[in-house]
């Protein structure tokens, strides 16, 4: 079988988050147990779940393409990935919201292409019953709880200052040093790969991220942001890439247009 981006793809990776995200819904409606991993942070059968319901299905749609997923690296299953495609898998972006009955919570899918960027990224909200996705050549869209389906667009920073989106469990003082150098109408707190699709929906400006974020946190929602016409730097201004060393990420700077 021969792996293809298209549009049958899409909708098959789009079901796929879906369906995952259902099998959250049922547990975080529940008095569900936390566990802690070796790296003491948090996690629940929740994440387990969904990542036994996505991994099966990217093997079948690309057989030769390897699987970074959160649960099965932390267990030891880390692929090598170099010189080639490969998936990136958070079953339960922001766990920690999850855990507290917060509904920002995400389920993430996202492929890297052989030149270490993001050509497709799904970003499913259960329990707020959104799902944002965007690929390379495809735009990015967002699916309501009504069905309705629009395309997003990066909007251009308004002159009357910027909203600026702020990670809710992770704020850092580099992020208040960065927002000083800029006219910031409003900051905004927000969990898991959201941020990066309040970019993408033209609701926020910028979302600066000066703290430990892992690779199957970003990839998704960076592919968005891209998406929509928008951009996803180093502070220094350098594409942000992915299969970094233990694929975990340095900050970056997720932007609309200026």
């Amino acid at each position: 079988m021969t792996f293809k981006l298209d549009q049958a793809t899409i909708d098959k990776l789009l079901d796929i988050a879906r369906i995952a995200g259902d099998a959250t819904m049922e547990i975080y409606k529940t008095d569900f147990e936390i566990y802690s991993k070796k790296d003491e942070s948090p996690v629940t059968e929740a994440d387990r779940k969904a990542e036994e319901i996505i991994t099966p299905v990217l093997k079948e749609l690309a057989p030769h393409i390897p699987i970074v997923a959160e649960e099965a690296f932390s267990a030891g299953h880390i692929p090598d990935v170099s010189g080639m495609p490969f998936w990136l898998v958070d079953p339960v972006d922001g766990t920690k919201q999850f855990i507290k009955k917060q509904d920002e919570f995400t389920v993430n899918i996202a492929l890297i292409d052989e030149n270490r960027t993001p050509i497709f990224g799904v970003v499913h909200a259960p329990a707020l019953d959104r799902m944002f996705w965007g690929a390379k050549g495809f735009g990015a869209y967002v699916k309501e709880a009504d069905g309705s389906i629009k395309e997003l667009k990066v909007r251009k920073a308004p002159e009357e200052g910027i909203t600026a989106v702020v990670s809710r469990s992770h704020k850092t003082p580099e992020v208040d040093d960065y927002l000083k150098d800029f006219k910031v109408a409003e900051e905004v707190s927000s969990g898991s790969s959201i941020k990066f699709c309040q970019v993408a929906e033209g609701l926020a400006d910028v979302y600066p991220r000066f703290g430990p974020t892992m690779e199957w946190d970003t990839g998704a929602g960076h592919a968005v942001v891209l998406g929509a016409g928008g951009s996803v730097k180093t502070p220094e201004g350098d594409d942000f890439k992915y299969a970094k060393d233990g694929f975990k990420n340095g900050y970056f700077i997720a932007k609309g247009l200026d």
